[in-house]
């Protein structure tokens, strides 16, 4: 990676994403996760939990679901915490079956009612 898009979130998004589409998916995390990090610095909250959603699809990819698990709930948490609740629910749901694919009932349980809660608060909403 040149020092340029090293420094620059947007090109390191689009490298990050190029990386994923090739099927690169450890580089893409890795890539997508300090993407996360510099959009939060320069306070781009919506692509800072996006980034962290997609650095969870390529954990998850990899199948190193701990790791996904970490990158979709704190993609949910700043999502709730700014406001993105249908985001927020995405990143939940991802989490939610990342939990099942580590065969975590009581999680998977508690993150059901969880999204049930959130949905049913927007539907309120709207």
């Amino acid at each position: 990676m040149s020092h340029a898009v090293k420094d620059d979130p947007v090109k390191m998004h689009k490298e990050a994403n190029t990386l994923f589409e090739a099927g690169k998916y450890k580089e893409a995390e890795e890539l997508f996760a300090k993407t996360a990090d510099l959009y939060y610095k320069v306070q781009n909250y919506f692509d800072s939990t996006s980034m962290r959603y997609k650095a969870g699809e390529c954990a998850f990819a990899l199948r190193n679901h701990e790791k996904a698990v970490e990158f979709f709930e704190k993609s949910a948490e700043l999502s709730f915490q700014k406001g993105f609740d249908r985001f927020g629910v995405s990143a939940l749901e991802y989490a939610r079956d990342t939990y099942k694919a580590l065969g975590k009932r009581a999680k998977v349980k508690e993150l059901d009612k969880k999204i049930l809660e959130v949905k049913k608060k927007l539907e309120e909403t709207f």
